[in-house]
């Protein structure tokens, strides 16, 4: 009589519907096992792929940054303009006394305004009256400069320089 150890082969005892259960046993247990050996990918990419994102979201928002710089010195440069045009040779207040600018009060004004981060660059403000005079008719022309200094992280740009001219008519 032939005798065979199926305990030893590692095959299952009984009928087929226990075969099947301890199949599906098998199969979980080297899912679980498969499952072991990837545990640490995901950190790995994203310890790789997080500072590249960082770095391009923070880039974006030194572009955005940027723009908005521009848009505000151009305003700077409209404001100081509007200040100047009202306030011409023959400005006079309602109590009788001059209110007359000088190129100077102008540069002050527009300097006074507060819209940029003077930490992250410097800003010069230029007024001339290039018909020579602050007479009703004449024009005022305020220049507005600004480097722009970007901190996006793992590159070496360059501070950008940005200018905006605004020229009007005195009215008064």
């Amino acid at each position: 009589m032939s005798y065979s150890n199926k305990a030893s082969s590692g095959q299952p005892h009984g009928d087929s519907a226990s075969r099947g259960l301890w199949w599906l046993s098998w199969n979980k247990r080297t899912r679980r096992l498969q499952l072991r050996g990837d545990d640490g990918q995901a950190l790995i990419e994203f310890a790789l792929s997080a500072p590249i994102l960082l770095a391009f979201a923070i880039g974006f928002m030194e572009f955005c940054m940027a723009f908005y710089t521009y848009d505000a010195i151009s305003e700077l440069a409209r404001e100081g303009t509007r200040y100047a045009i009202v306030r011409g040779a023959t400005c006079v207040t309602s109590g009788g006394s001059s209110c007359t600018v000088t190129a100077a009060n102008v540069n002050t004004y527009v300097m006074g305004q507060g819209f940029l981060n003077s930490s992250k660059g410097s800003m010069q403000v230029n007024t001339t009256y290039p018909d020579g005079n602050e007479s009703p008719g004449s024009r005022v022309k305020v220049v507005v400069s600004y480097v722009f200094g970007f901190t996006i992280p793992f590159s070496s740009i360059k501070p950008a320089s940005m200018s905006s001219t605004s020229e009007m008519y005195i009215i008064q």
